[in-house]
């Protein structure tokens, strides 16, 4: 189906999207599987796309060199760590980190980076874990090794209906802090429900009052520049397959060197310690991230990660975010204009409806004449049959679905204390609690690849949802 009427009107909408024109060339070349399969990829959020580039580069290392396990000093296993190390270098110069000042930590994704924070922090019962409602489920974990400590544990909710943290509410709830005891913060650089963005001036503040910070990039990194130079957060967690598509089981956790200092691992295993004795039942841990990559680091595909995020420093931030942008705002316009003949609107989108401050993520229900919400789970299966690839649920982010679905605490603590939900609760079993009203929704999110077939072939099939 030709575009070209929208198209015109997108342009004059959106004018900046010309400039992103390299990306259809790239599209073309290292993207061109989605046209070639008929694919319409709209989960970049969910795990991004790699280039065929990428894969051919990695290949080539792999064919033309042997490498053994790092921890040696052979020629094959001295070789692997080159390559890891120089990884971890370019790591810090792509997210403009003062090696001096941060140190890099692989980890299997961005849940291990969270978990290395959690169960080594030292919370005690003074101690206060501040997070926002809209953290990813990860992040919520940590409140379990907070809680163990017997540490407080404090939720910043997110208000309706832009989904944002306001800030005088933080700023009461940083003064706090008990200065005689560890206090941490965390919050989601770009929420992966709503795809608001949050202010990274945050850490600057949140510091002065005696937090230490610890910021999830996950879903903002893939399509917006995190330049630690600027900014100086305490822990970072990503996962680089979110970022360029491959390899799919590596993250980092990229630490202030005087944050890590003061992180406590409750166990030691291979790779992490200096000296360890059976007999003598002692152990001395390594300095600086080795003391945290537990075992032997994947030093096979660790290469990968340079050459992925090579690719998109060439490619380039600037021209990702602006089409990312364009892409989403005229989404955001057009899934807000979409009525029922008795006026009903389709979309109920849960977020800002404007592109400032908020990324490439739409979270939304869909309904028909009469207000009654088209189950989630049946938008996703009617999408797959037109080869238009959506996520549908709550996207391990319950505290945004929570807020944006209006499902009540005493509700919530009702449908948990149900003799038969006490040990176990099936997400169908949960969804019973509330019969008739959503605990799910659809997210729709856009990447580098994206181009504007894609964002209006969904809208047509959108459309189609109308009576």
């Amino acid at each position: 189906m030709s575009h070209e009427k929208e198209f015109a009107e997108f342009i004059g909408a959106y004018p900046p999207y010309k400039t992103t024109e390299k990306l259809d060339a790239l599209r073309a070349s290292d993207y061109e599987r989605l046209d070639r399969n008929n694919q319409v990829y709209l989960d970049y959020t969910g795990g991004g796309l790699y280039a065929s580039s990428q894969i051919a580069k990695h290949q080539e290392i792999l064919a033309n060199n042997v490498f053994g396990n790092p921890h040696s000093t052979n020629s094959t296993s001295m070789a692997a760590t080159e390559l890891v190390e120089n990884a971890r270098a370019y790591v810090l110069e792509f997210f403009k980190a003062d090696p001096e000042e941060y140190d890099v930590i692989f980890t299997a994704n961005a849940s291990g980076a969270l978990k290395l924070v959690g169960e080594s922090y030292p919370f005690d019962e003074n101690s206060r874990y501040m997070l926002a409602f809209d953290n990813h489920n990860s992040v919520n974990g940590i409140r379990e090794f907070a809680n163990a400590h017997g540490s407080k544990v404090v939720y910043m909710p997110v208000a309706l209906p832009e989904m944002r943290l306001p800030h005088d509410q933080l700023e009461d709830a940083w003064k706090q802090a008990n200065p005689q005891a560890r206090n941490l913060f965390s919050f989601p650089a770009q929420s992966n429900f709503s795809g608001v963005q949050h202010p990274l001036e945050w850490i600057a503040e949140a510091k002065s009052h005696g937090w230490d910070v610890l910021l999830d990039a996950a879903a903002f990194v893939p399509t917006n520049q995190l330049d630690l130079s600027r900014i100086a957060p305490d822990f970072v967690v990503l996962s680089f397959y979110k970022i360029f598509g491959y390899p799919t089981g590596l993250g980092a956790l990229i630490a202030r060197r005087e944050a890590l200092g003061m992180l406590r691992r409750p166990w030691f295993s291979g790779g992490t310690i200096t000296v360890v004795s059976v007999q003598g039942d002692k152990h001395y841990m390594a300095e600086g991230h080795a003391a945290f990559e537990d075992g032997t680091v994947d030093y096979l595909n660790i290469p990968a990660i340079e050459i992925g995020l090579r690719h998109i420093a060439e490619v380039g931030y600037d021209a990702i975010h602006e089409r990312v942008n364009c892409l989403a705002g005229w989404l955001l316009d057009k899934l807000s204009e979409m009525k029922h003949s008795t006026g009903e609107p389709l979309a109920r989108i849960y977020g800002p409806l404007e592109t400032e401050m908020r990324g490439g993520t739409i979270a939304a229900n869909f309904y028909n004449k009469d207000g009654i919400a088209f189950n989630h789970r049946y938008i996703e299966d009617q999408a797959d049959k037109v080869n238009i690839s959506l996520r549908t649920g709550c996207f391990c982010n319950p505290g945004a679905g929570e807020v944006a679905l209006e499902l009540e605490k005493p509700e919530l603590i009702a449908c948990f204390t149900q003799t038969e939900h006490k040990q176990r609760l099936s997400f169908e079993d949960f969804q019973l609690c509330f019969d008739g009203q959503e605990s799910g929704a659809v997210r729709i999110s856009v990447g580098i690849a994206s181009n504007f077939n894609d964002v209006q072939r969904l809208l047509d099939f959108m459309r189609g949802l109308l009576e």
